[in-house]
């Protein structure tokens, strides 16, 4: 009931903050009333289906491949330390980098439209990703590969039953911030060369000066990333719980 409590107040104060700064700029900012009510309208009309289920699409397939690409580089990394040790810096210094830059490179290779999005949106996830899984391989306890060389465990067995489980927690820390950044990608790969999308309608909306549909379509994102967030942080706190 505290944490419900916390919860409820700090979601008043946000509202408050919004229509406080609604009153300071109007021309600016809609009410929290008027954007609901936009948003509303927005998911009862059929042409804004389309522009969901587009970002939807690139955004899952990206996010599959962000996990898939960042596991495997993780944990192939975790498990030789002399390739961590070099890979690890190179990492950081990728992620760093802005990713728009790439963005006229990935243009040339993939071309507009749905693979750009996807691969703008891979790369914002895989490295974050990839990062946290070799790093939660390098910090398990040496007793257990020791455990597992004494059972005579292969390398997939020991992928399998002891890096994974004890690796999970971290994994799902990862895969919280890669979630985040994927999403961020493909849309931001949909307001620079798009037909179609959220992004592509955030930025349609912000050259009509259409401020109701940029805030309703910034709050339809919002609640699904919170939402989508918010579970993965309970799951994480779960296995890291248990694992402690």
């Amino acid at each position: 009931m505290r944490r419900l409590l916390d919860i409820v107040l700090l979601m008043l104060a946000g509202l408050a903050i919004w229509h406080a700064l609604h009153l300071a700029a109007p021309f600016a900012l809609t009410s929290p009333v008027e954007t609901v009510t936009k948003a509303w309208s927005m998911l009862n009309s059929a042409a804004f289906w389309p522009h969901a289920l587009e970002t939807g699409k690139a955004f899952l397939i990206a996010l599959l491949l962000a996990i898939l690409g960042g596991l495997a580089i993780g944990l192939g990394l975790g498990l030789n330390r002399t390739g961590a040790q070099v890979a690890e810096p190179i990492l950081v210094s990728i992620y760093s980098l802005p990713k728009v830059t790439l963005y006229p490179v990935i243009l040339l290779v993939f071309g507009l439209g749905l693979p750009a999005k996807i691969a703008f949106g891979t790369i914002h996830g895989i490295i974050p990703i990839a990062l946290f899984a070799m790093n939660a391989v390098r910090n398990l306890a040496n007793v257990h590969f020791k455990t597992a060389r004494v059972l005579r465990l292969s390398r997939s067995q020991t992928l399998l039953t002891v890096v994974m489980p004890g690796a999970l927690p971290e994994i799902v820390s990862g895969l919280r911030i890669g979630f985040s950044l994927t999403l961020l990608g493909v849309l931001i790969g949909e307001m620079f060369a798009s037909q179609r999308g959220l992004g592509f309608l955030i930025m349609n909306a912000i050259g009509l000066h259409d401020v109701p549909a940029i805030m309703a379509t910034i709050l339809l994102l919002a609640i699904v990333a919170v939402s989508a967030s918010a579970l993965l942080l309970w799951l994480d706190h779960r296995l890291h719980h248990r694992a402690a």
